[in-house]
């Protein structure tokens, strides 16, 4: 070889030889259990003598993981503001990182950001929703949405306003950071903690506490995937704990057991319904002083060992999968000042059962002549109006706050007796309502295409025609859930609805429309069901029409006072699809 015609020198050529002998040796060191260490790549071993994130080497790391390892998305302060001085939106590696502040651009679908919040627990003030409102007002598209983690999404923020928009929520004593993409997200927990009469512990001083020891420790932010965390304080409303990574349910343990008595958590893991799982019962006990502690301990076993090579196997399912529950747990243990403590289910007393629909309509609080209000909004939806008169009514009728739900709505605590008559006319005026039977209130939806170029369908939009359309049709005498999800991630859980609609472009006489495969008869509360796939590829069109069917053929076959997931599960696919094509 040659460069310019001048042939290497000898001093060039051994260079060359010791640099490229170098690289093709990569030095192997890895230690066996025992002890004893290795140079042979072939032991399985991760390489400790090459560079590595938690022990996956960096050339193994997927794209998202290696733009993690160059830079910390906490740390971008200076590229937000350079691209909000810009008006400018973010390239592909600053869409992923921009998500540690809870800006998510949603091009091609909006050319502009959403915005999501972390507000533990689902509690809002009334001052703290005016300003959610004048975000919306001034930087926003004027509406913000309730989504399925009892929380707040803004949307149509231009790139220029991001700024404004982050330091306006510290104003707000809020903030949207690890909101998104490889961190925990919001952490919720029994929409009604600490006013309900059934509860068997306020959960909001935990789900609190976690939020800040989140925020206060920056290794529990860039995770393999996402996480999710519920606390379920055994109330009246169902908080979905079983759909979470972890689940803390409370449970009562009486005298003569392995424990001592008093009120515990029962540790559920893995729950990730989009991959058809419920959360798995471990059999472990948690005091509510230690839970805080072990969440932080699991966390960091996931964050030390999940798959950082393949995002699709990157939950926490799947390293559980790999390891079994035991193998999990010891390593958990590992981590603990503290030992943990295991208990048969059945020395356990369970909480109440949860109401269906029980986060809408009037309910007595455990306060003396004080009620709470479920207020019903299809999709989740609120107008920069609405807000502000949600605002109005907590703190002009209640105690100037307001909860959020996994159900995507609202609800008005400590309302007097005297003025529960007043604030139901008042959200019935503002184009709300509060009715649980209603086909609008079960209708739960993700973005849809409108906002989230994943989604194949307008969920939101098309929610909104299935509620008007049923609510002529026909009327219920008892709550169904409709979910609507645009793509397979299902952040709407379309497995868990009584009815799940899955968006996809399906064939309609040659050409591409938005349809969904239709599923039936899921539950997460008491009987725990996946709903089934009935229907395959049916265009929006023809799905009004078929849901009535359904409905209409339900009301009229049923058994006394049966679900709507009962009375589908005991038919076979092939059952309900001749009963409901009839």
């Amino acid at each position: 070889m040659t460069v310019d015609d001048h042939p290497f020198t000898a001093e060039q050529k051994e260079y060359l030889q010791g640099f490229f002998a170098a690289a093709a040796c990569r030095p192997f060191v890895g230690h066996f259990a025992n002890g004893r260490i290795t140079s042979d790549p072939a032991s399985g071993l991760p390489n400790e003598a090459g560079e590595a994130v938690f022990g996956t080497p960096v050339e193994d790391l997927c794209e998202q993981e290696l733009w993690k390892h160059e830079q910390n998305g906490l740390d971008i302060w200076d590229t937000l503001v350079a691209h909000a001085e810009a008006n400018r939106l973010p390239d592909k590696k600053n869409t992923f990182l921009f998500r540690f502040h809870g800006l998510f651009y949603v091009g091609p679908a909006q050319e502009s950001f959403m915005l999501r919040l972390r507000t533990p627990g689902g509690e809002l003030t009334s001052a703290q929703m005016r300003g959610l409102a004048e975000i919306a007002k001034d930087w926003g598209g004027g509406y913000a949405h309730v989504t399925t983690r009892a929380n707040i999404q803004i949307r149509e923020i231009q790139p220029k306003n991001i700024i404004d928009v982050l330091t306006k929520l510290q104003q707000l004593g809020l903030t949207s950071r690890g909101s998104g993409v490889d961190n925990l997200r919001n952490i919720t927990c029994s929409a009604t903690a600490g006013i309900d009469p059934a509860e068997l512990i306020d959960t909001r001083p935990m789900a609190k506490a976690l939020h800040y020891y989140i925020l206060n420790n920056r290794d529990l932010y860039g995770l393999p995937r996402k996480f999710n965390i519920a606390f379920e304080g055994g109330g009246s409303i169902a908080t979905a704990a079983e759909t979470n990574d972890i689940g803390f349910v409370a449970v009562k343990v009486g005298e003569g057991k392995s424990v001592e008595p008093g009120i515990y958590f029962r540790l559920q893991l893995a729950g990730i319904t989009g991959h058809q799982q419920f959360a798995i019962d471990t059999g472990h006990v948690i005091r509510p002083a230690d839970s805080v502690a072990v969440a932080a301990a699991i966390v960091r076993v996931f964050n030390e060992h999940g798959d950082r090579t393949n995002r699709r196997k990157a939950r926490l399912k799947y390293l559980i999968d790999r390891w079994g529950t035991e193998k999990f747990m010891d390593e958990v243990g590992k981590k603990l000042a503290f030992p943990l403590q295991k208990l048969p289910l059945a020395d356990c007393e369970t909480g109440h059962p949860p109401i269906p629909h029980g986060h809408l309509g009037v309910y007595r609080q455990k306060q003396p002549q004080k009620n709470y209000i479920g207020v019903a909004m299809p999709v989740g939806a609120m107008t920069v109006r609405q807000m502000r008169r949600l605002a109005d009514l907590a703190e002009n009728y209640g105690s100037g706050s307001l909860r959020l739900t996994v159900w995507q709505n609202v609800i008005l605590p400590d309302i007097p007796d005297a003025f529960v008559e007043t604030v139901k006319r008042n959200l019935v005026r503002m184009g709300f309502h509060y009715e649980a039977s209603s086909i609008a209130a079960g209708i739960v939806a993700c973005t849809g295409n409108a906002g989230c170029k994943w989604a194949s369908t307008a969920t939101k939009a098309h929610g909104v025609e299935l509620a008007r359309y049923l609510e002529k049709k026909l009327r219920l005498d008892r709550p169904i859930n409709i979910h609507l999800t645009g793509c397979p991630h299902s952040c709407a859980q379309h497995y868990i609805g009584d009815i799940g609609l899955l968006g996809a472009k399906v064939n309609d006489h040659g050409a591409q429309v938005e349809g969904y495969h239709v599923l039936l008869g899921g539950n997460c509360i008491g009987d725990q069901k996946l709903g089934r796939e009935i229907f395959h590829g049916i265009p929006f069109s023809q799905i009004p029409g078929l849901l009535e069917g359904v409905l209409t053929t339900y009301l009229a076959r049923r058994r006394p006072n049966e679900t709507f997931s009962d009375f589908t599960a005991r038919h076979s696919v092939k059952e309900l699809q001749e009963l409901f094509s009839a």
